[in-house]
């Protein structure tokens, strides 16, 4: 019997199922072609999981999924659920999720194919050859800090982060960087922010243990710029909860289009590989979302959490291909299309490639 693994499968809300299907798609044509072999199992999260058991994470969900080698996860949320009361809202459930199973580390690649070098907003010569990962701190920080409280006249938040936490997170970042082009970008608040005095102090502390990697320090603010001004001076960019959240999202759109970028949420548990981009319910049960980033993250889940890299790097040559030869989903109709596809006309191109 070949290599077997059980794959958690959260196909959300939105346009999740659309995607997700697809990711499956490809999964399922490349294990076929490197012998071996996916079981999926299906969980609830967010909107769909409120509608059938009225809470946004069951416990189901979060029993089954530490059962699993990895999971495969959509998007969530919606207006439907929008005014539901907080721990009733489907981001809450995420984010207990990624708690739950211990995902510290939340991985997110930047990088613009030559192929689609002009559907980023910013000029060609600033944006070609880009290929930066992002290292975010996951479960800590402002979104878990305690205390916090909504008063009537005025709230709160707490910016917490231990020495344990930034060590581990900064090792993900090294380790990451040592397989780059070792060098690892720290961006916090330093100038004003005591946890950020910590953070920066403890990064140096871990940086000694990898005097291969050059370490250098960024303020948040000046990283936003820089991603803009000059993308290409980043390798690897670690960082904490919130300013992950931010910068990631600013560097998702040095490709042209959020459509297309991955990401993996890994740690000491399952590790959970997702799009960056949301539920967009405006165009869910269309066709016509884009399902790269979710193939993506399928290979990145392949890669981080199974070690199938082989069939990673497939998957990854399967997507470049379709995309050299024209192929684009409605966001990317405008950039050299040669042909629009519907999400499962993209699916099939880049199934067809990655079982060669």
């Amino acid at each position: 019997m070949g290599r077997e693994y059980k794959i958690g499968v959260i196909k959300g809300d939105g346009i999740g199922p659309e995607i997700v299907e697809e990711a499956i798609r490809v999964l399922d044509a490349v294990s076929v072609r490197c012998g071996f072999n996916l079981k999926y199992e299906e969980f609830l999260l967010g909107g769909a999981a409120i509608d059938e058991t009225g809470v946004p994470l069951p416990d189901k969900t979060l029993k089954g999924v530490a059962k699993c080698d990895a999971v495969l996860f959509g998007a969530i949320g919606g207006p439907k659920w929008d005014n539901l009361e907080r721990h009733l809202r489907p981001e809450t459930g995420l984010l207990g999720l990624r708690k739950a199973m211990g995902t510290f580390a939340n991985l997110r690649p930047a990088m613009v194919y030559k192929e689609l070098v002009n559907a980023s907003t910013l000029k060609p010569s600033v944006v070609e050859g880009v290929d930066l990962m992002v290292v975010r701190e996951l479960i800590g920080g402002i979104y878990f800090g305690e205390p916090r409280a909504l008063l009537e006249d005025r709230a709160y938040n707490t910016m917490v982060y231990t020495k344990d936490e930034v060590r581990r997170i900064a090792k993900v970042a090294f380790e990451i960087a040592m397989k780059r082009n070792k060098r690892v970008c720290s961006v916090d608040k330093a100038n004003v922010l005591e946890v950020s005095q910590l953070w920066r102090e403890t990064v140096e502390e871990v940086a000694k243990d990898y005097p291969k990697v050059e370490l250098s320090h960024m303020y948040v603010d000046n990283a936003a710029m820089q991603l803009i001004r000059a993308p290409k001076q980043f390798d690897v960019i670690l960082t904490g909860n919130i300013f992950g959240d931010i910068l990631s999202d600013a560097a998702s759109m040095l490709s042209g289009s959020i459509g297309l970028l991955p990401s993996a949420s890994i740690g000491s548990g399952v590790g959970l590989f997702e799009p960056i981009h949301g539920s967009a319910p405006d165009i869910a049960g269309q066709g016509i979302a884009n399902p790269i980033a979710t193939i993506a993250s399928a290979s990145m889940m392949l890669r981080y959490a199974l070690n199938e890299i082989e069939a990673a790097k497939k998957i990854d040559s399967a997507i470049a291909k379709v995309l050299s030869e024209g192929y684009r989903t409605g966001d990317l109709s405008s950039f050299d299309a040669k042909e629009i596809c519907a999400t499962s006309d993209m699916g099939a191109l880049i199934a067809d490639y990655a079982s060669r």
